[in-house]
């Protein structure tokens, strides 16, 4: 058996440690749903409230992981998560969607449906400019986040719009309650109780 890794990180935005793992040993333990949060420098962590910059969402087809995203300069697309975790080892964590069943109605197929569903729109540039404005404090000032998921945008959504629109449409579960999708940022999934951090996934 390999060794697990386990180191601290100033990138992370909580106080738990980093558990490194090699993709091929905890292939067993990814669940349709689960959520997917890459850790690079970009807008969304620039501007956003942690140091996460992308959100995707793990799906099995044919024995094979794939990484169901809505990338910028790509839109909505399915790509193999072992292509992703070998472009950027060590920066994608994988949280655990519903920890300990504590959502039952919960629907891990008709998540990823939903985010299937995306594969083919563009990315949401202009919602994602709208979500990192608000962060400016004059913005701030003048403009309430809005916390209503009814005011659902017609526009494309940005990554971690549209894992959250999957998960609360699809599956049931609203996993950020007091932020509309269009607003809600990896952060958010992040520290939202309906995802728990499991591992960082590296290249074997």
């Amino acid at each position: 058996m390999k060794k697990r890794h386990f180191h601290t990180t100033e990138e992370r935005d909580t106080s738990m440690s980093e558990d490194c793992r090699p993709l091929e040993e905890v292939l067993d333990q990814i669940m349709d749903g689960d959520l997917l949060l890459s850790k690079r420098r970009g807008l969304i962590s620039i501007a956003g409230r942690g140091d996460h910059s992308h959100a995707a969402m793990a799906a099995r087809w044919k024995n094979e992981w794939f990484c169901l995203e809505v990338r910028e300069l790509f839109g909505g697309r399915a790509v193999t998560l072992q292509s992703q975790v070998r472009r950027y080892p060590g920066r994608i964590d994988v949280y655990q969607a519903n920890p300990d069943n504590r959502w039952p109605e919960f629907d891990r197929s008709k998540t990823v449906e939903y985010m299937q569903s995306l594969a083919g729109c563009d990315y949401g540039w202009r919602n994602l400019v709208y979500a990192s404005l608000l962060h400016l404090p004059w913005i701030r000032l003048l403009v309430r986040p809005d916390t209503d998921d009814a005011t659902i945008t017609h526009r494309p959504p940005f990554c971690s719009q549209a894992v959250a629109m999957a998960t609360r449409i699809g599956g049931g579960v609203d996993p950020v309650v007091h932020l509309a999708d269009q607003l809600t940022e990896p952060a958010d999934l992040a520290r939202s109780p309906f995802y728990r951090y499991r591992f960082t996934l590296l290249d074997a």
